[in-house]
């Protein structure tokens, strides 16, 4: 009986270990950009999507500058709640925002990327989105009085 018991615990273990990993191997990964390159856009914000489980911010990119082809690109960025957590907020960019972004292209070459740092064209505010940096939110921000 001693054995049964055991041998019940284990395995009850198991499938709650199992069970816990599931949600972490159901998220994918983002080696689908290319981390080792950077490439400008300039444009103006046509589209922010603020929804889990990543904000997405499309740019009309409007100057050709290296591997940025004109057109309109999706850039992808973390969740609401890792934004928030980094000094953003559900208006830090707003569609009709002119802004310059350094992005991390799409392996495939496609118009698409992960952000970096977008920049607003109008008063230079500058954000990052790393969580990484909530300890430090928009450092390259200018805060002269």
């Amino acid at each position: 009986m001693k054995t049964s018991i055991g041998k019940t615990a284990i395995y009850t273990a198991l499938i709650g270990l199992a069970a816990a990993a599931y949600p972490v191997s159901a998220h994918h990964s983002t080696t689908m950009f290319d981390r080792d390159k950077t490439i400008p856009l300039s444009g103006v914000v046509k589209e922010l999507h603020w929804t889990n489980p990543h904000v997405a911010i499309y740019i009309e990119n409007s100057v050709k500058q290296g591997d940025a082809d004109t057109g309109l690109w999706l850039i992808e960025l973390t969740s609401p709640g890792n934004l928030v957590r980094s000094g953003w907020s559900r208006n830090t960019i707003k569609p009709g925002d002119k802004v310059t972004a350094n992005v991390h292209p799409l392996r495939d070459g496609t118009k698409g990327a992960a952000l970096q740092k977008i920049t607003l064209t109008e008063t230079g505010q500058s954000f990052t989105y790393s969580i990484r940096d909530a300890d430090r939110p928009n450092i390259d921000q200018d805060y002269k009085k």
